[in-house]
């Protein structure tokens, strides 16, 4: 793999020395510009032990000073703030997109840039693709050397050495040594987890839960996951494969699941299944809205000079050699367009959606769900689908003042996320005999 191609100049020395100074840079990096009185408020720091590890942070250039903060009935004092040459790594793979975005101190997007990939092409060429952007994100920013990386990835991650796991959709990723890897093609400090666990942690730093102690976030994708926040932090069980709600059968007869098993919520419902259930309808029952999708996909591919999607003998596009499949912004298509098919095919899944969500409920009393990830782009049908057959399954004690809603981060959410991720592990006391 390639090694990132970026200036190496020295950057301020960030790395906290003490418990106090953490809670200092944490503090300014959450709460942006602040006076000394805030910061001492804050951090409940005695005005001496404060003035102490500030003037150890403004002469290790970690932290700066930034205008005259308001009088509070005394002399007025500078303001202070994490120093702009501070800058986090974000990554954010998914199965069949790439996003790389360079935060600031603030975890505030200097630059991103995204880009489609196969994460079936394994970790060399996709991870090689991640660090390409991250040189093109590095130099768009400003920002010389990213003090870390987060990455996340579309699988089950062992969290304490960064190492996928038997990912079910990311073959030739299991065991791959992800983290010790972007670490030497980054030259930083790098941290790995599942996607769904970056974007809740988007969430909790910038998104509509940055208020909420206790709350799901629910990625429906390619896949389903759900990242649990308790006590402000991602809860990952023992190694990391918590919230894998995918995978939990809702159906012993159903269909086979890219696990091995059948009957996963995931084999239900998520990107390939919503396109396989939706070819399938148009096929069996009709569905002029989604047939008028396809007619429109094959003209384009006739324009282009590629293979017809469906042809003259009415196999469906699987069927078809070089076939293109409807998406499932088709189907979103053609519900808004009011398509009958379309919007039974979005409550189907949401019915499954929710009957597991409300399980997670009944088990965990979140304070809200926040829902994420390309498929809630279905529509509104969805969302209320989603949200009936929570309150409907749950007790009223655990949804009655129970929000669920769609993050408003978008595509946003796993880069702000993984930036979080690593500046967390940053702005921490190294362990003694760490790094």
């Amino acid at each position: 793999m390639a090694e990132l191609d970026v200036v190496r100049s020295g950057g301020p020395g960030i790395r906290p020395e003490s418990a106090q100074q953490a809670r200092l840079l944490r503090l300014l990096r959450d709460l942006g510009p602040s006076s000394r009185a805030e910061l001492g408020e804050a951090a409940g720091l005695s005005r001496s032990r404060l003035a102490v590890e500030v003037d150890r942070l403004l002469q290790s250039g970690a932290v700066v000073q930034d205008g005259l903060a308001a009088s509070r009935g005394g002399r007025r004092s500078h303001r202070l703030r994490l120093s702009p040459r501070i800058g986090f790594l974000g990554v954010d793979i998914g199965a069949t997109s790439l996003d790389v975005a360079v935060a600031g101190a603030e975890l505030e997007l200097l630059a991103h840039v995204s880009t489609p990939v196969d994460v079936r092409d394994g970790p060399t060429e996709v991870l090689s693709r991640a660090v390409e952007m991250a040189g093109r994100a590095l130099r768009e920013s400003g920002i010389d050397r990213p003090l870390g990386a987060g990455i996340g990835l579309p699988g089950p991650v062992r969290f304490p050495d960064g190492r996928p796991v038997a990912p079910p959709i990311m073959p030739g990723w299991d065991d791959f040594p992800v983290r010790d890897h972007m670490a030497a093609a980054l030259g930083c400090p790098v941290l790995v987890d599942n996607d769904v666990n970056i974007m809740a942690l988007g969430e909790l730093h910038a998104g509509i839960a940055r208020s909420v102690r206790d709350f799901l976030f629910v990625k429906i994708g390619t896949g389903i996951g759900c990242g649990i926040v308790l006590g402000s932090r991602v809860h990952r069980g023992v190694n990391g494969s918590a919230g894998d709600i995918g995978h939990i059968q809702v159906d012993r007869g159903g269909p086979p699941c890219s696990c091995g098993n059948t009957g996963c919520l995931e084999a239900y419902f998520g990107g390939p299944a919503l396109v396989r259930d939706a070819m399938e309808a148009v096929a069996t029952q009709g569905s002029p809205g989604l047939e008028e999708r396809i007619a429109r996909r094959r003209k384009e591919r006739e324009r282009a000079g590629l293979p017809l999607a469906v042809g003259a003998g009415g196999g469906s596009a699987a069927e078809a050699p070089g076939g293109v499949e409807l998406t499932p912004e088709d189907v979103a298509a053609a519900a808004t367009a009011g398509d009958r098919v379309a919007l039974s095919l979005i409550r189907q899944g949401g019915r499954r959606v929710g009957q597991v969500v409300a399980g997670q409920v009944s088990f965990l009393n979140p304070g809200m769900i926040v829902l994420g990830g390309g498929l809630v782009h279905l529509g509104p049908v969805l969302l209320a689908t989603i949200r009936t057959e929570v309150y409907r399954r749950s007790l009223p004690l655990a949804t009655g003042q129970l929000p669920v809603v769609v993050s408003e981060l978008g595509g946003t959410a796993g880069v702000i996320g993984a930036a979080r991720l690593i500046s967390d592990h940053v702005l921490e006391v190294p362990a003694p005999g760490g790094g």
